[in-house]
């Protein structure tokens, strides 16, 4: 087998020789126009059409006036005088004999390799087996590969090739590139639904002097000609509340945020996010609101990619659960042995009255430890309140199994679930409860198992978003390397009056993950971040 490196140089052979012709392997002299697209556009679809095709005459049906059409894009396979050429829109063939093409032509056709760019133009015909083809008059040589396409996409060492060069495998794996095309109509099916309802969207910095927003280990950085210490945004909370104190009503920003944290099938350093906030609203308010957001989204992407999701394991049209955070703790606990829901050590330590109660809380905690893996050991070791441990006992008790609890009535597929009421101790932007001011008001959003947002009517009480930030830097103190800096530009945009409001944050990324049914971040992601290939 060649090497790349022979692969290469007989290519560039190759090129030289088009020089020789007097044809520039990388020209710039054939334009694309809107009607020139329309028409590629328009053959690929007619391509796909089998009774359209139908219509079509054969080669030698064809009179001296037929009409002749044009096909351009990179050659994917080469059979016989066939040429399969990808576009964006799809694939076509064309019948490229150089018997039907002057010597300029036919001598570049010679050179041809697989991955080429190349320009045919001849009228639409019917092979013998009721294909499409074009049948070539002309032949334009439009640009040199000088490696060849892949031969095949398969296994982990070719999945992390896949990842690692994203630019062959969007072309060379079409339903790759699909996803691609997906999320894009996804990101515009957020904004016209939020630009239909008046929002407003707005750019705040990347570059920040503190930690705010979110708790997370941010990436530092420096900046040279000012002497700062900055760090990559975490979230653009922070700056997007400020603007309700400045009078604008409802805003969202959708953007790259950053937060140096594990990678996994859920994560990446860096990821899109989507906030926006309302005045004068609750957090209820927005559970309604994000019911209809994702409903209007998934409509969008299933008219246009109608195929893309598959069999779908959780139903978005069923009754959307809201759940107290308490309640799901012991709705897990309740339905443990039963139908999906596993079996689970922590109903012998935990009443369902136990939840609720601080030290019965905590003295179930610590009957766990010797029971629980280094990790989830290490979680609830760090915790040192009543509502820092009932967080805790949701995230490693009840988020694995909230597919399994909450489902349709035939149990068919899940639903998605609304946990609200959170402990105010791990909620330290939200408002806290009138009813009960020991939680917030706060959601997540859970769908088929996977968190995709979280949000909450906000604090807009300056002496208690003080007090919950230096409660932050008491955390920093014991060692919590994620809470936040002490904001006091906001407490002082604070005191001039934020109105009541209820903001909401969406990993996009995770969002496009469901609806397009991919398992892994990385598969929506067009690069994302790799270790250093080995050498």
């Amino acid at each position: 087998m060649a090497t790349e490196d022979e692969l290469r140089q007989t290519r560039l052979s190759k090129a030289e020789r088009l020089r020789e012709l007097g044809v520039l392997p990388y020209p710039n002299t054939w334009r694309s126009n809107p009607a020139l697209e329309g028409a590629r556009r328009r053959l690929v679809e007619l391509a796909a059409d089998e009774a359209a095709c139908a219509e079509l005459p054969l080669e030698d049906e064809l009179g001296d006036d037929a009409t002749h059409v044009p096909l351009f894009g990179r050659v994917i396979a080469k059979r016989g005088p066939f040429l399969v050429i990808r576009t964006p829109y799809g694939d076509a063939q064309a019948l490229v004999r150089p018997d039907s093409l002057n010597d300029r032509d036919a001598a570049m056709l010679k050179l041809l390799d697989l991955a080429d760019h190349v320009l045919v133009e001849g009228p639409a015909i019917r092979t013998k087996t009721g294909a499409l083809a074009v049948s070539a008059r002309r032949y334009e040589h439009l640009g040199k590969a000088l490696l060849p396409p892949p031969a095949k996409w398969h296994g982990l060492k070719d999945v992390e090739k896949r990842y690692r060069e994203r630019y062959v495998d969007l072309f060379a794996n079409p339903a790759v590139a699909e996803v691609f095309r997906a999320r894009t109509t996804i990101v515009q099916s957020l904004r016209r639904f939020l630009d239909d309802l008046g929002f407003l969207e707005v750019e705040t910095p990347m570059l920040h002097a503190i930690r705010g927003g979110a708790t997370a280990k941010p990436f530092d950085t420096h900046h040279n000609a000012l002497d700062l210490e900055l760090i990559l945004r975490i979230a653009p909370e922070l700056y997007l509340k400020r603007l309700l104190v400045g009078g604008f009503d409802r805003v969202y920003e959708l953007g790259r945020t950053f937060r140096n944290e594990g990678i996994s099938t859920k994560h990446n350093p860096e990821f899109t996010i989507l906030e926006f906030y309302m005045a004068y609203a609750t957090f209820e308010d927005l559970m309604d609101l994000v019911v209809d957001m994702l409903r209007a989204v998934d409509a969008d992407l299933s008219t246009k990619f109608p195929g893309l999701a598959g069999e779908r394991t959780y139903d978005l049209q069923a009754d959307w659960k809201r759940v107290r955070m308490r309640e799901a703790i012991a709705d897990r606990l309740e339905r443990a042995g039963h139908g999906k829901v596993p079996e689970t050590p922590w109903s012998e330590a935990l009443s369902r009255k136990g939840i609720e109660d601080e030290e019965a809380l905590a003295t179930a905690c610590d009957a766990m430890l010797p029971k629980l893996d280094t990790a989830a050991k290490k979680q609830l070791q760090g915790c040192e309140t009543h509502g820092e441990r009932m967080f805790a006992v949701f995230e490693l008790l009840v988020e694995p199994d909230l597919a399994a609890i909450y489902r349709t009535a035939n149990g068919a597929r899940s639903v998605p679930v609304f946990i609200t009421e959170f402990p105010w101790e791990v909620s330290p932007l939200a408002r806290r409860s009138d009813d009960d001011p020991a939680y917030v008001d706060r959601f997540e959003l859970f769908i088929d198992g996977r968190e995709l947002s979280n949000a909450f009517s906000e604090l807009n009480d300056p002496d208690d978003q003080a007090e919950r930030f230096e409660s932050q830097l008491r955390n920093r103190e014991r060692g919590d390397d994620e809470a936040m800096d002490f904001d006091a530009d906001y407490i002082r945009a604070l005191s001039h009056g934020m109105p009541p409001a209820a903001g909401f944050g969406l990993g996009v990324d995770r969002l496009v993950m469901l609806l397009c049914n991919q398992p892994s971040i990385r598969d929506v992601l067009l690069f994302p971040l790799l270790r250093p290939e080995a050498e």
